[in-house]
């Protein structure tokens, strides 16, 4: 019994050292009204929810080695002993990847949305609420002429994601007509069209998150047809962040694994991990672009200088909102790491973990974006250190 007494006194420590950071921190009240807004509307994080929920199901039944029900015996949770836990030293650097890309996901797109980008684009094409009419108004209004090889561009990064799911399911059959060489580097070429539409198709829906919350601390009333329209007309402005964001995404990340398929490329995936890191930085650096071109009717040079300019008043703020984000995304990475490593031949253990890891991170993800659009918004109109509460 006295020997159980000193392991407890770490876990208080770091219960008391949390609590202190949540009630001491400067960005509080934001944190507060973003917890509030999370459980006003459930959709900010339930929307993150059902994305990773697709994602991890498409996963499980793609690449989990499920043999059969034995591999669902209860037994799995017995002998924690036996499980291979990681040590520290093992599981860090993966984490940190993992924690600097939730904080970055942010500020740009935070929910993979393969496998419901399918559903997506059909919906898109099918003029579902009136979205791809909105889309083409937004476009030409916005780029002029240009906007509609935008929109071309996006149809057909829609087609390819619609017909990604089609080359995968017809590997057996085309292996008669094309050589395995040929049929990666088809489908990798298909893929790499097909993540514009997914990257796309995330970030529009994070800028609809982005006007519910700020219709939640403006106190507005709205209906969801009318607030999918708007959300699509300010994605058209964000849309200008987003050509440079995908850029550097290419030249870092995919266009390496694609030219992998076609050359060789040696040590292509070792270096996929530095441009990771990177590409998460350098959303970092820029946090404020993507929520000021939302809430504001500014061409890319004025979002710029409105960014720095909000960083040079309130990069104290700002700086704490990044430490609460990354403590967050941290703990829930680092112990995901954990379990994974921990639990790697028994399925049940993991599918069980992984739903509950989905909704807390879903959760989290939810509270802190709600959170920065609160923060932005009160740095924004000089009310930081307000400590009313929001009053709907």
């Amino acid at each position: 019994m006295f020997s159980a007494v000193p392991r407890v006194y770490p876990l208080l420590g770091m219960l008391a050292g949390y609590a202190l950071v949540m009630l001491a921190n400067p960005v509080r009240v934001s944190l507060r009204d973003g917890f509030r807004c999370n459980l006003r509307f459930k959709r900010v994080w339930l929307i993150f929810a059902l994305l990773a929920l697709a994602y991890s199901a498409f996963q499980f039944v793609i690449f989990t080695p499920f043999q059969s029900a034995a591999d669902l015996r209860l037994e799995q949770f017995t002998f924690w002993e036996s499980w291979h836990w990681p040590l520290f030293s093992q599981v860090w650097r993966e984490s940190l990847l993992h924690t600097a890309e939730s904080v970055a996901g942010l500020f740009d797109a935070a929910a993979t949305t393969y496998p419901l980008s399918i559903l997506a684009a059909l919906l898109l094409i099918l003029n579902w609420r009136g979205l791809h009419g909105s889309l083409v108004r937004a476009l030409r209004k916005q780029f002029g002429h240009a906007g509609w090889l935008i929109y071309l561009g996006i149809l057909i990064s829609a087609a390819a994601s619609l017909l990604k799911p089609l080359i995968y399911w017809q590997v057996p059959a085309r292996a008669q007509i094309l050589s395995p060489a040929h049929l990666l580097q088809t489908s990798a070429a298909v893929d790499t069209v097909a993540f514009i539409f997914e990257y796309l198709c995330a970030v529009y829906l994070q800028v609809y998150l982005i006007t519910v919350c700020l219709a939640w601390i403006k106190g507005l009333n709205f209906r969801e047809g009318e607030l999918l329209r708007f959300a699509m007309r300010r994605f058209s402005y964000v849309m200008k962040w987003l050509g440079l964001v995908l850029l550097a995404s290419t030249l870092l990340l995919r266009l390496p694994l694609l030219v992998a398929y076609f050359r060789d490329v040696p040590g292509v995936l070792d270096y996929l991990p530095i441009g990771r890191g990177v590409m998460a930085l350098l959303l970092i650096a820029f946090a404020a672009m993507q929520v000021s071109l939302v809430l504001h009717n500014e061409t890319l040079g004025e979002a710029f200088r409105a960014h720095w300019q909000f960083v040079r008043r309130h990069s104290y703020r700002l700086v704490w909102f990044l430490i609460i984000c990354a403590l967050h995304y941290w703990f829930l990475s680092l112990a995901d790491t954990v379990i994974r490593a921990a639990a790697t031949e028994r399925l049940l253990a993991l599918l069980l973990w992984k739903i509950f890891y989905v909704f807390a991170r879903a959760f989290v993800t939810g509270w802190l974006l709600a959170s920065w659009v609160g923060l932005f918004r009160q740095c924004e109109i000089g009310l930081v250190n307000r400590e009313s509460w929001i009053r709907f």
